[in-house]
């Protein structure tokens, strides 16, 4: 059953992405972009003045004409990403490791599985509260 769920929820997640993303064909634009994560990789403190150490990694940041973020960070042990104000739609998805979220002044716990949205207007930080890594994916639509 536990399967069953992260199947559907990562379903779910490609859904979300696949709706909000607005394509653009048209010549110029390749047809598709391949990244690995490896060549992508960036060490960074925590953003939004999270602090600690954190994995940054922007996917098809230099993608013509991509309406979307769509990122991974792992935080380390003792990083965070910093409370801020959320301008538009945003989902965390948690793919490993333990967290506290605090959204809007209440904080509450996160998990492997766990799919966050913040809408715009509300404030949030996320920060790495286990053992191991915090591993999140992270999207949202650029102006």
């Amino acid at each position: 059953m536990l399967n069953f769920l992260k199947y559907n929820l990562r379903l779910l997640f490609i859904l979300l992405l696949t709706i909000t993303t607005q394509y653009s064909f048209s010549q110029t634009v390749q047809p598709y972009i391949l990244e690995h994560e490896k060549d992508i990789a960036k060490t960074e403190p925590g953003t939004h003045n999270g602090g600690g150490n954190t994995t940054g990694y922007s996917f098809f940041s230099k993608a013509d004409g991509l309406k979307m973020a769509f990122r991974k960070r792992v935080l380390h042990p003792g990083s965070a990403i910093g409370y801020h104000l959320q301008n538009e739609d945003e989902i965390y998805y948690i793919i490993s490791g333990v967290g506290e979220m605090q959204m809007n002044g209440k904080t509450f716990p996160v998990k492997a599985g766990d799919a966050i949205l913040t809408r715009p207007g509300s404030s949030h930080g996320l920060k790495q509260t286990g053992n191991d890594d915090l591993t999140v994916i992270i999207a949202y639509q650029t102006p």
